[in-house]
């Protein structure tokens, strides 16, 4: 036997069903950001290593970057992620942009990890921003658009909740625990890791960072203090406006969020399954340097992105995505024979053009063949054209839902697949 050759490990195959479920995300996605005004941007799906090492992290460049030497003897890397992109484009032509700037994308990114259940090396990627802002209310509004998808696919606040901490009010709690500047940056991705480790393994991480066991415990009392938030008077305004929105149910402080990233500087925030099953559904914050780190001048964001490994999978487990047709094509026209294929194409263009999706059948087999197929796909309608049909101008419709049929002129085919397809039968 032949040996099939197999998808590289951690990609996906998308055949029709998994890609109906992908382009209903996009469709969901496209709706909600267009709703706030965002505009749809892409950048290209190459960038050089340099672009991500000045800011993304070391973990991100060194672990899970695809980097690899181009031809002209570059190094490039398959993009991890899209705002370093965003930032780049908005510098090379920050004079002719007009501020704050919402765009938003969906797109492929790749990170070599290890594959596992909601973690994928290949995935698709939400990723919305507003730039030129740095007030308190554009993180709600970016906070709020997070809430208006999980509404809009119908998960409730009892199911999915996005987490809020702000990198402000952390760097001043571990100044007062006495941590020096040049540690934050391993502080912070101690506390990021709370939850990935077991709690030997998250301590010993802290002792080899150089913390004193009178620190660690001060840090591990911090991340246990669900009243904190108080101290931030960005996220007390963050909270009162989410409440006028009406949205604050789904919405809570948590001081162990603070995102493994090194550019953000202000509120962060992860979406998760309420039952903490799984890998966060989406995470995001405000920076305010990284325009500047790339190029132009400083201009602060907030932005989230969003795969769709792990959001399918939420939406999977609650039961949200709704069933999808087999085939998007309403109507099949049989082929009787060769002599009259001729008048099958020539009808089906004519259904087409009336705006009526509209599939033939490719060869001139069996009709019961023909027939067995539309029911399988999914199509309602079929259209026979044989000989005595042909010679008076007429064509048999067969209904397959309601069962069934009656034979018309053939240029009155479309006004009556129309009729019935705008009066669908009652099962």
């Amino acid at each position: 036997m032949k040996t099939i050759i197999q998808s590289v490990k951690g990609t996906r195959d998308f055949y029709p069903e998994e890609m109906a479920i992908r382009s209903w995300i996009y469709s969901i996605l496209r709706e909600v950001s267009e709703s706030y005004g965002y505009q749809e941007y892409d950048g290209p799906f190459l960038e050089k290593i340099d672009l991500y090492a000045a800011k993304s992290g070391e973990e991100l460049v060194k672990e899970q970057a695809f980097v690899f030497e181009d031809r002209g003897g570059g190094w490039v890397t398959l993009r991890p992620e899209l705002t370093p992109s965003l930032a780049r484009m908005v510098a090379q032509k920050q004079n002719e942009l007009t501020f704050p700037l919402r765009w938003w994308s969906f797109g492929p990114f790749w990170r070599y990890e290890k594959p596992q259940k909601g973690r994928t090396r290949e995935f698709f990627q939400w990723n919305i921003d507003l730039i030129g802002a740095s007030s308190v209310e554009a993180d709600a509004e970016l906070v709020s658009i997070c809430i208006r998808f999980f509404q809009r696919v119908g998960l409730n606040h009892d199911q999915v909740r996005v987490f809020v901490n702000n990198r402000r009010l952390m760097d001043a709690e571990l100044a007062e625990i006495g941590i020096p500047t040049e540690k934050k940056s391993g502080v912070f991705k101690l506390i990021d890791r709370r939850e990935k480790l077991p709690h030997d393994a998250w301590r010993q991480y802290a002792l080899e960072l150089g913390l004193t066991e009178s620190q660690f415990e001060r840090i591990s009392s911090l991340l246990l203090d669900k009243e904190l938030w108080k101290k931030s008077s960005d996220l007390v305004r963050l909270f009162e406006i989410l409440e006028q929105m009406e949205m604050l149910d789904y919405v809570s402080f948590d001081p162990q969020i603070i995102r493994g990233l090194d550019y953000y500087t202000g509120t962060v925030f992860e979406a998760k399954d309420v039952g903490r099953e799984g890998r966060s559904i989406l995470g995001g914050g405000h920076y305010d340097n990284l325009v500047g780190d790339v190029g132009g001048d400083p201009l602060p964001g907030v932005g989230f992105a969003m795969g769709d490994v792990m959001a399918s999978l939420v939406m999977q487990k609650y039961g949200v995505i709704p069933g999808f047709e087999r085939c998007p094509a309403q109507v099949l026209v049989t082929i009787f024979d060769s002599s009259l294929l001729p008048s099958s194409f020539a009808l089906a263009s004519r259904l087409r053009q009336a705006g009526i999706k509209t599939l033939v059948y490719p060869d001139p087999v069996k009709l019961q063949k023909q027939l067995k197929y539309a029911d399988r796909v999914g199509v309602r309608f079929v259209i026979i054209v044989g000989p005595d049909e042909a010679a008076e101008g007429k064509a048999t419709v067969k209904d397959l839902i309601r069962h069934t049929q009656s034979t018309v002129l053939q240029n009155e085919v479309p006004a009556i697949i129309q009729e019935m397809l705008d009066n669908p039968p009652v099962l």
